[in-house]
């Protein structure tokens, strides 16, 4: 099939674990995911429909890292939030506008940004590969 990009943004939450799979259940229930059309009856069933082509969505990532890995998500570094969306503290309309990040994102792999408005923390982006 070929690594397919996705990305997402939920609520902010300081406990990014948490946040991730709050927006897991989410996506599973609203169907955003490959293989959606199979029923399966929970992001297990979905994982294992899935197998090794991913459901290039959220659901594959299970777990917040502090270094990218595959099936987990790790935060861009200060330097990667400057270089990729012109700031520590970017707004929706920086995440939104970049797109220079995907070419150094590896497959099974996902990365996160906390989102800001008004100077405060507002949301969480989500951003990563399938697995083929």
């Amino acid at each position: 099939m070929g690594a397919e990009p996705w990305s997402c943004f939920t609520k902010h939450d300081a406990n990014i674990q948490r946040a991730l799979d709050r927006l897991r259940d989410q996506e599973f229930q609203a169907g955003r995911f490959r293989y959606a059309e199979e029923n399966p009856s929970s992001i297990d069933e979905a994982l294992e429909i899935a197998d090794a082509d991913g459901t290039a969505s959220i659901l594959d990532i299970s777990q917040i890292s502090a270094q990218p890995d595959f099936g987990c998500a790790a935060p861009f570094t200060p330097a990667e939030l400057k270089q990729y969306f012109g700031g520590e503290r970017p707004s929706r309309a920086d995440v939104e506008r970049a797109d220079d990040y995907w070419e150094d994102m590896e497959r099974g792999q996902a990365r996160y940004a906390v989102v800001y408005a008004d100077g405060q923390p507002s949301e969480i982006y989500f951003a990563g590969y399938s697995f083929d």
